[in-house]
């Protein structure tokens, strides 16, 4: 095989492997085909393609969030508690995600100001951010949250015919891909991953992009718990577990470098959506969740080799 085709199959080869699955699983499924599975599959990509938004931008700078899972059920407590308390659904949700922001802010000052290792410090905060949910929520789901049309449909509501978490799925990632392409803030994520001792000697503050990009990680979090507990009508505590890792296996199958510095937000795009599909086809054809797994980490080690050869 020629340079030029071997170069052509690792830029474009998440989007082959998408195709691929695709037309398998649909050959093998005819329910796998119909319309309102696609829509169902989408809504279910939602969750984890907001989250591996935030992750990809932590990625580019040459870092990784563990945390965020755990931010999602921790502000998913935080929302049902103050609805609890009297305050009206939209406040209760904006001040949710304002502490998604916060929770995020903690692990980018542990890495910028502690210097601990990204790895380290979220693996910290992920811990320390699950033990208070389950002191808030004593363990126990948070239901009755009410009958508030915004809170009903984030998660569950529909606009000419395609799903709200959709539309939010498909807003953040134009934003995400306007931010990183065409501004100055987008420049210096890529010049902080690249590297980051250039990038300070160019006048870059990488401790504030740093900064940035771990709040917009803990804002996405906090975000996907709302969809979850809209959908679910309830704040669950084990909410997120092992969501860090489905969002960085498909910041990984979308080509984004894990040393930082080169990925698109279109390359997470296509992994979130390979994850999605190996999910939802896997269980229309009966495949044991347990052997899920199996392909899931074969798929993802493909995909980091591929890295490594680009």
């Amino acid at each position: 095989m020629n340079k030029d085709k071997l170069k052509y199959i690792q830029d474009y080869g998440s989007l082959i492997a998408l195709f691929v699955l695709i037309i398998t699983i649909g050959i093998i499924s005819p329910d796998f085909r119909t319309f309102g599975n696609f829509l169902s599959l989408l809504r279910q990509s939602a969750i984890n393609g907001l989250i591996a938004f935030g992750m990809t931008a932590i990625i580019l700078t040459g870092g990784i969030d563990l945390s965020v899972g755990s931010i999602l059920a921790l502000t998913s407590i935080i929302c049902a508690h103050t609805i609890k308390m009297g305050l009206p659904a939209p406040i209760a949700m904006i001040v949710a995600l304002i502490f998604g922001i916060l929770l995020g802010l903690i692990s980018g000052l542990m890495v910028t100001k502690s210097r601990l290792q990204p790895f380290i410090a979220t693996l910290i905060t992920m811990t320390g951010y699950r033990g208070i949910t389950m002191i808030l929520s004593g363990g126990r789901p948070i239901s009755r949250l009410g009958d508030n049309i915004i809170l009903n449909n984030i998660g569950k509501g529909s606009f000419i015919g395609i799903p709200i978490p959709v539309w939010i799925l498909a807003l953040f990632f134009i934003l995400f891909l306007f931010i990183l392409r065409s501004t100055i803030l987008g420049r210096q994520i890529y010049a902080t991953g690249s590297n980051s001792k250039a990038a300070e000697l160019a006048g870059i503050s990488i401790n504030k992009v740093k900064l940035i990009v771990y709040a917009t990680s803990g804002f996405m979090a906090s975000l996907s718990g709302l969809i979850l507990v809209s959908r679910l009508g309830s704040a669950q505590p084990t909410l997120g577990v092992g969501y860090e890792l489905d969002a960085i296996a498909a910041v990984a199958l979308g080509g984004t470098s894990m040393s930082g510095g080169r990925g698109k937000i279109t390359g997470t795009l296509i992994g979130i959506l390979i994850i999605a599909v190996l999910n939802n086809g896997l269980n229309i054809i009966g495949v044991s969740s347990y052997y899920q797994d199996v392909v899931k980490a074969f798929v993802i080690f493909l995909a980091v080799i591929s890295d490594r050869n680009r």
